[in-house]
């Protein structure tokens, strides 16, 4: 998977399914995508956040994208986060780990996701190795499916679980030849009590962090179907 910022619930869903899981970095950059932006609800609003890049481009790749550091954003995003969830139940537990992410010393955008990966993961106690595509594999010559059949292989993985999306990208019959069986996690996204009187699903795991223990969430982490 692309390493996304404070993703939300399904990709947790598919981390915590697997043995371990590739963040793809040496992929090109999408823009406008969910690498460095996502969303929360504020004051009953659904707020979009986003992280200030250095020449973004689909021209490069995510492990050479940088931040940039010229507006105060992380203050900004801080009193944000501060000001829209300082009620909810967990703010207390979730707000220094979301303090430690976005004020570490990261230059790159992929670190700081890693980062944050890593600091929620922690959280909730799972243990799933995450390593980052650049640093093992040397795959930047192939594409698409290739290149994540490639990794499978070196991994010598004889599963390999795909978000749903990617159902019409990768061919089960192309991994089975390599005996990779290939499986799609498709995602439930259980509703839960949040400010707003009419539940938003889909939002960042910031908002599920909020308003849920880490008990509650690992029980709403095994809500998916594998296809």
């Amino acid at each position: 998977m692309q390493p996304y910022l404070f993703p939300y619930l399904g990709y947790f869903q598919l981390i915590a399914a697997v043995d371990k899981f590739i963040l793809l970095d040496d992929v090109q950059y999408i823009n406008k995508g969910w690498i460095n932006r996502n969303r929360m609800l504020i004051h009953n609003t659904i707020i979009a956040f986003t992280i200030p890049l250095k020449k973004a481009s689909q021209n490069r790749l995510i492990k050479d994208i940088e931040i940039s550091f010229e507006s105060k954003w992380q203050d900004k995003l801080l009193k944000t986060i501060e000001s829209g969830y300082k009620k909810a139940p967990y703010f207390k537990e979730v707000f220094p780990l979301v303090y430690q992410v976005l004020t570490a010393d990261e230059t790159h955008i992929s670190g700081l996701v890693y980062n944050s990966l890593l600091r929620v993961l922690g959280y909730l106690g799972i243990n799933t190795e995450i390593k980052a595509s650049s640093v093992i594999y040397a795959t930047n010559h192939l594409r698409a499916q290739e290149k994540i059949l490639n990794i499978c292989l070196q991994e010598n993985a004889q599963v390999y679980i795909n978000p749903i999306g990617g159902s019409s990208l990768y061919e089960k019959a192309l991994f089975e030849q390599h005996g990779i069986h290939l499986l799609f996690l498709d995602p439930v996204l259980p509703a839960y009590q949040q400010f707003s009187a009419i539940p938003v699903s889909g939002l960042s795991i910031l908002d599920v962090l909020m308003h849920n223990s880490a008990d509650q969430i690992n029980q709403m982490l095994l809500q998916y179907r594998l296809v």
